[in-house]
Parts: structure tokens; sequence; C-alpha cells
């Protein structure tokens, strides 16, 4: 098959002809039939994954505290976790320009699954370095889930693409709240095996993003960015150099880029540290673990709707209400600090307010550039809201160490209301 490609055509424009006609010749309802059957095994795929995020967002505060002795590194397993995400984000993104999503994504929960056990082995052992360690690797777990939600749309529609989008999103939801929920049943998987008994959520979570590993790898036939002509055959157009190009270059791609990135930094600053401030106040362990899987099932619980209203209302209003929601939030935990049931609904609609800022923003910078350079420029957006997450993270530990912790939700709902200030001007 011959090159469009002359001797003074740029690197960045090099496309084959395959690749412009391939999506063309499909047959229309065999594309609708994969676009269908990616949907669903991307859906199974992180239900299974979401095991190890949910075990690691409830417990890793807890655990950087006990490992570590002290409050202020409460926070590092979480940084640490985004720093997984942020390092993992472009080399998947990468890999999937070049060979595809399935090698991409199963390669990243193969890694998560080493991570889990890890993690699980620091915490019988009760080291701290080591659960760093094991907590960077889950982070590339974090990292899939995230490509995972673009894999969805390689093959929708502009009509459907939000919602797409968003029923991966969702899925997210059951592995996630399942991890904290199954404190009680790791702690017993915990004891068959000898280990300690916060060593047992990471076991499943191991076990979980194993399986999605050969969920994705088996069934995600023939791979959807592929099929979508996204793979420009080896040529440099799908850098991750013209990912950054793109997104500079296109305001409707910055716009989205720093309304997903913000609203992750509000979000993992926030939720870090709460757990923290009400194990302090006294709640137990199992009302610290119900509490994060309150406000997990608020990320992900409304995320279809929050994709319906991206698709008919639009994606900016709804990124919009999406920081809206997190304001809501930070303001509720600030006039609420002392109460446990006000900080579990102030949980709650963080998790809306990510929810639809993060459906929103996602479905907006997808349909910002070209099939050919969403991998990298995808990639490029996960890295930037991991590595916001990660130096939230670990402000927040510090912030509340030093000030406390109304003064972090305070800081935190100041940069929702900027964002929303500047995804209205930079348009």
């Amino acid at each position: 098959m011959p090159l469009l490609r002359t001797p003074s055509t740029p690197d960045a424009e090099w496309v084959t002809e395959r690749a412009v006609t391939e999506p063309q010749t499909a047959p229309e309802q065999d594309r609708t039939a994969v676009a269908r059957r990616t949907v669903v095994l991307l859906c199974a795929a992180q239900i299974l994954g979401g095991l190890s995020m949910g075990a690691s967002l409830a417990l890793g505060a807890i655990l950087g505290e006990r490992l570590s002795g002290s409050e202020s590194l409460a926070g590092l397993p979480t940084t640490v976790l985004t720093l997984g995400a942020a390092a993992a984000g472009l080399p998947l993104a990468a890999l999937a320009g070049r060979r595809g999503r399935r090698p991409a994504l199963s390669l990243g929960l193969v890694i998560a699954a080493v991570g889990a056990t890890v993690v699980a082995l620091a915490v019988d052992l009760g080291w701290f370095g080591l659960l760093l360690v094991g907590m960077a690797c889950v982070g590339t777990g974090t990292a899939v889930s995230l490509q995972a939600r673009f894999a969805a749309t390689d093959l929708s529609s502009a009509a459907t693409r939000g919602r797409d989008l968003s029923l991966v999103v969702w899925m997210t939801m059951v592995g996630a709240v399942a991890g904290p929920a199954l404190v009680p049943a790791g702690a017993r998987v915990a004891g068959w095996l000898g280990l300690a008994d916060l060593a047992g959520p990471f076991v499943l979570g191991a076990v979980g993003s194993a399986a999605a590993a050969v969920v994705l790898w088996a069934g995600l036939r023939p791979d959807p960015l592929r099929l979508a002509g996204g793979m420009p055959g080896g040529t440099r157009r799908a850098s991750l150099v013209a990912g950054f190009a793109v997104i500079r270059r296109t305001p409707s791609a910055r716009a989205a880029v720093g309304a997903v990135v913000a609203a992750h930094a509000v979000m993992v600053a926030v939720m870090a540290l709460t757990p923290v401030h009400m194990h302090h106040d006294g709640a137990s362990l199992t009302v610290v673990g119900l509490s994060i899987s309150a406000h997990v099932a608020g990320m992900y619980v409304l995320a279809p709707v929050m994709g319906v209203l991206a698709d008919r209302v639009g994606r900016v209003p709804t990124i919009l209400l999406g920081q809206a929601l997190l304001l809501t939030s930070c303001v509720l935990g600030f006039l609420l600090a002392d109460s446990q049931t006000g900080l579990v609904v102030a949980l709650v609609i963080l998790g809306l307010g990510w929810s639809a800022s993060t459906v929103a923003a996602s479905t907006l910078l997808t349909e910002s550039v070209d099939v050919s350079l969403r991998p990298p420029a995808q990639g490029v957006a996960d890295t930037s809201m991991s590595l916001a997450g990660a130096v939230a993270g670990a402000l927040a530990g510090v912030i509340v160490g030093a000030f406390g912790y109304s003064t972090l939700v305070l800081g935190a709902g100041v940069i929702a209301v900027i964002t929303a200030i500047y995804v209205v001007a930079d348009r």
C-alpha cells in the first residue's frame, strides 16, 4: 500500500492510504457492533480493575500514617499513586498510538496487579518504602482506567460520545466501591494467607487487575483505535509532542484539559485527607471505609447522567455544573468539618462534581482533536491530571498538618471558582 507522502511533506502529516480508507470501507453495522462490544469489554475490565483502586483510596492515607508514623506523610501514598498514574499515562498513550488500545491497556493492568501484590507485602512487613513502590505500580491501573474511557469513544458518534465514555466511567464504580467495602472480606483472605488484615484488600485487588488484563487481551479484537483510523503506522504523527501542540493551539482542548486537571486536583486533595480527619475525630475504620465508598459512588453512580447532559445540554455547561458541585462540597466541608454526617455528604457531592467535570471535559477533548492525534493528546491530559492530583495530595497533608482541615477545603473551593472562570473565558 503506497504512502500518501512527498519528500516535502512534514512528518506530522504523513498518513497511509490504509489509515484513510479502512474506517470508510468497514461495513457500518460491523463497526457499530465492534463499538458496542468494545464498551462492554471495557466496562467489565473497569469493574475488575477498580478493586485495587478502591482499596488504595480507602486505606492509602491510613496506611501512610501507620507505616510512617507521621501525619504529615499520610498523604504520600496517595501522592505516589497519582505519580504512578502520571508516569504511566504518556508511555501507555504512546504504546496505544503505535500498537493499539489492547496491548496498552492490558500491560498497564498487569503492572497494577504486581503493584497491588507489593502493597500487600509492604503492609504485612510494615515497610513504608515498599508501600510507596507498590502504590506507584497500582497507579498504572489508574492510568488504564483513565485511558479506557477514551477507548470507549474511538468508534462513537458525536451524538453518543459522552454517553459511551460515561458508561465506562460508571462501571469503575462497581470495583472502586467494592474495594473499600471488601475490607472485612479482605481481612479474612489475609488471615487464610497469614498476612496482616489490611493486606487482604490488596490481594483481592491484584486478582481483579490480573483478570481485567486477561479480559482485554483476549477480547479487544479488532482493536478499536486501529478500526477508527487512529494508528498512523509507525510515523511520527502520533508523537507526544504533537499531543502537546494540538492542545496548546486548540482553545476547546485547552479548556477541557484545564477543567479535568483542576477537578482531579480538588478531588484528590479533599478526598485523601478527609478519612484522616474523620479518623482523628473518632470515626472507626468501618465508618471511614463506608464514607469513601459513598464518595466513590458519587464519582461514578451518576456518570451516565453526566454523559447524557454533555451530549444534550453541552460539554461546557456540564463542566460548569461540575465545578459548582465541587465548590458546594468544599463549602460544606468548611462549615461541617466537625460533623461526620456532614463530611460524608460533602464527599458524595465532591464525587458528583468530579464526575460531571471529568466526563464532559474528556468528551470535549476527544472531539476537539483529529482521531490520529487523540492518543497523545489524551495521554497528555491524563498525565497532567495525575500530576496535579499528586501535587494536591502532597500539599493536602502539609496544609492539614500546618493549618487544619478547614483551610484545605477553603483553598480547594477557590480552585473550583478559578477553573469555572477559565473555562468560560478560554473558548
